[in-house]
């Protein structure tokens, strides 16, 4: 079957595309295009392209909640295939402005959830590199 259409891009609301890019950009590389303040596009090396778009009066989500105000979506990164490299990976992280939201129970979910600077989920994951 013929796909109907072909992935582009995934699409983050926040309150300032830029330095929203920046933050991502450092996470996993790439360079933001900002030509519009409003609107921001990251190609992330062998990855999808992120874009940031303003959104006036952005609410971030209010992880784990379900009932109101959920995570719609949220982007996981290859972390490492050990917890020491997702503990180097972490303190850069944070040192970027993320903050982490659940690393309990490490070693049975091989994740690690964080926050970004405008408190959208995401994931660096343990990952077996063969």
């Amino acid at each position: 079957m013929s796909a109907v259409a072909h992935f582009r891009s995934v699409v983050v609301d926040c309150p300032d595309p830029r330095e929203l890019a920046r933050f991502y950009s450092r996470l996993g590389g790439g360079t933001p295009e900002d030509d519009d303040p409003d609107w921001v596009v990251l190609r992330l090396p062998g990855g999808p392209r992120l874009a940031f778009q303003r959104s006036p009066g952005y609410t971030p989500p209010e992880w784990p909640r379900s009932d109101r105000n959920a995570q719609q979506f949220h982007l996981d990164f290859d972390g490492g295939a050990t917890w020491e490299e997702i503990d180097a990976a972490e303190e850069r992280l944070l040192a970027l402005g993320a903050r982490v939201l659940d690393k309990e129970d490490d070693e049975k979910k091989d994740f690690r959830v964080y926050a970004d600077p405008v408190g959208h989920p995401f994931c660096l994951c343990r990952i077996a590199h063969d």
